[in-house]
């Protein structure tokens, strides 16, 4: 990607949801002193992260609550240890869903211990919103988002009940999000007219208007976090532009709670900016693959352990 300290042009990005995995980060807090120090942090801010993060189990690591610190301190330390490797600094940054707590602790925005400390309690008041089994999410494949919007449409005047778009993540990639019997309404329709749907198992009906209780709470604990200046542009979810005050961060971070994520606007939003090269930071590929879905002509590759790293730090063939 780039040697240690040359000059190159590029977007950070950060995961949300469903990239975890059991043993998160362990290799960067043992080779990493500037990535021990940012997990050290991490787990003063929420004792008992980092076993959960090591050693699971899955299914503790996997709940809402714990999920989301452990993947912002997983991509905080991805972070540290690259600018430690002498990694360049990126342009821009982008985060989904939640990984836009992260892309703010990478430009320096926020203090990762407040940025753990809101996404645990983010994690709980978005599972307290919605009763387990009253809410669901499905992915539909292979149709487009103007179509997409029309089944939600339609299946929330069936049934009664809401339901609508929360991730655009890449063409022909759309998720949609609701109550149960509209979400599986949209997804029967879905099939019926050439597209496949893949119900996801999630604990709660994320980015909709369902999460409105939880977005009230979160406000709350926003109005009380001061944001910085960032050394770099960050694009929010919310609108798939450059934030363009550190006042602001605390409504687009709210908003986004009940808004779709507008990640392949996000991307391409960047790439207008210039930027042809992606660097994912944290637990998974998740976000490199859609890279290379939305933007065919782009350089997308992850850092998600010390190899991975140093791999990143060369230049491609």
């Amino acid at each position: 990607m780039c040697r240690p300290g040359e000059s190159v042009t590029f977007a950070a990005l950060f995961p949300g949801q469903g990239s975890h995995t059991v043993g998160m980060a362990s290799s960067f807090y043992a080779s990493s002193a500037a990535a021990r120090a940012v997990l050290d942090e991490a787990e003063a801010a929420f004792p008992g992260l980092l076993e959960l993060m090591f050693e699971g189990p899955l299914d503790a690591l996997t709940l809402t609550a714990n999920q989301q610190p452990a993947l912002v301190a997983a991509g905080a330390a991805a972070f540290a240890a690259w600018r430690e490797a002498g990694g360049a600094e990126p342009v821009v940054t982008a985060g989904h869903s939640l990984g836009e707590f992260t892309a703010h602790v990478a430009r320096g925005a926020l203090p990762l211990a407040d940025a753990v400390r809101l996404v645990h309690a983010r994690g709980r008041y978005m599972q307290d919103a919605v009763p387990a089994g009253e809410g669901a999410m499905a992915a539909i494949l292979k149709l487009e988002e103007a179509h997409v919007r029309r089944l939600c449409s339609d299946a929330a005047g069936r049934v009664d009940a809401p339901v609508e778009i929360a991730n655009v993540n890449a063409p022909g990639q759309v998720v949609v999000s609701g109550a149960a019997a509209a979400v599986d309404a949209v997804v029967a329709a879905a099939k019926e007219e050439g597209g496949r749907a893949v119900p996801l198992n999630v604990s709660a009906p994320f980015h909709c208007s369902m999460m409105q209780p939880a977005a009230a709470r979160l406000s709350g604990d926003l109005a009380n976090v001061t944001f910085r200046e960032g050394r770099f542009d960050l694009v929010c979810n919310v609108d798939a532009e450059p934030l363009p005050s550190p006042d602001l961060a605390a409504t687009r971070l709210t908003a986004q709670v009940t808004a779709p994520v507008l990640w392949t606007a996000s991307l391409a939003r960047i790439a207008g900016m210039g930027v042809e090269r992606f660097v994912e930071f944290g637990s998974g590929a998740v976000l490199t693959g859609l890279v290379k879905r939305t933007l065919p002509e782009a350089t997308a590759v992850s850092v998600d352990t010390p190899d991975a790293l140093h791999a990143a730090l060369e230049v491609n063939a």
